[in-house]
């Protein structure tokens, strides 16, 4: 069983506070909706609706430089890899965008596509990865001709895949596990239980962080041990969201919680911003870089801003 931690250090986290108190560096509106963040080494992803495009931000300037039109909705993720930028896209038969991160343009549409909204992307081990059905097919995909290389079984009911250490981590939505694939072998290893309906995960700290959406918990898996050692509360529970790691911090996103901080070496919630906002989020370019869903916009926090008003025990 694991342990639940509501607790730090056996004192009550504080009262979610209101997230205008961090004030954006900038806020750049890309569409209707704004979804899904990935960070490169020079730029800022993020995908809209309204219009269907993804945007390049110059974390230099934050200023937008590129927007590439998509034929689809980027309803499943984004992920970097091998000189692309990839959409999962839920177009009338769910396919696969490919956009060449040099010339900020599509360059292909793969007949492959991803089983829900909500679902994830991932790249590593040469391929690129994605569940491409319900019942849990784990698509091991050729990054130049988008050809389906190898399939692997997961549970059904998942569909977020993490590449982390030569490994592929699945969160299965639908019940509440994650699986360990073996990305060399293309072969299952083990499932850890987590909290209940699990879907977005990040790798920080020496761990897997599983963000729970039945019950709004975070769980950390032990990357060496490969155990579920602690069950964060936070109170998040619900659709969407996002999670992700940086400055000592996992950071999560959920609609009305924009922002939540949990310290990775006390694996306690540190703190907490409610209001109008949030659902993702990319950490990097010493920013946190968080959407706000419904105004389409997509702000830049200063990550020692952030970590300065959350003032952490460390």
């Amino acid at each position: 069983m694991l342990a639940i931690f509501a607790l730090a250090n056996g004192v009550a986290p504080a009262p979610p506070r209101s997230i205008s108190e961090l004030t954006p560096a900038a806020t750049i509106h890309v569409g209707k909706t704004a979804d899904w963040v990935a960070i490169t080494a020079d730029a800022v992803w993020v995908g809209s609706t309204g219009p269907y495009a993804v945007h390049r931000i110059d974390p230099k300037t934050n200023k937008r430089v590129a927007s590439v039109p998509l034929p689809g909705e980027p309803c499943a993720g984004l992920a970097t890899g091998f000189g692309s930028l990839w959409v999962p896209m839920c177009t009338a038969v769910p396919s696969l965008a490919k956009v060449d991160l040099a010339a900020n343009r599509l360059s292909a549409v793969f007949a492959v596509g991803p089983a829900a909204a909500e679902g994830g992307i991932t790249t590593g081990a040469g391929n690129v990865w994605l569940i491409v059905d319900k019942s849990g097919t784990l698509a091991r995909i050729d990054p130049v001709t988008g050809t389906i290389r190898q399939t692997v079984k997961v549970p059904a009911g998942s569909y977020n895949p993490y590449f982390s250490d030569g490994e592929i981590w699945v969160t299965r939505a639908e019940g509440a596990e994650l699986t360990r694939v073996d990305a060399t072998a293309g072969a299952v290893i083990a499932t850890v239980r987590t909290g209940p309906n699990p879907r977005f995960l990040t790798a920080a700290g020496g761990a897997i962080w599983t963000l729970n959406q039945g019950d709004g918990t975070v769980t950390r898996v032990d990357a060496q041990t490969r155990r579920a050692t602690t069950t964060i509360a936070l109170d998040t529970p619900g659709h969407g969201g996002d999670i992700g790691g940086g400055g000592g911090m996992v950071w999560t996103s959920m609609p009305k919680v924009p922002l939540s901080a949990i310290d990775t070496r006390s694996k306690s919630l540190q703190c907490q911003w409610a209001g109008p906002g949030g659902d993702s989020l990319g950490i990097g370019h010493g920013a946190i870089w968080l959407t706000d869903y419904h105004a389409g916009t997509l702000a830049r926090i200063p990550l020692k801003d952030a970590l300065a008003h959350c003032n952490p025990r460390r």
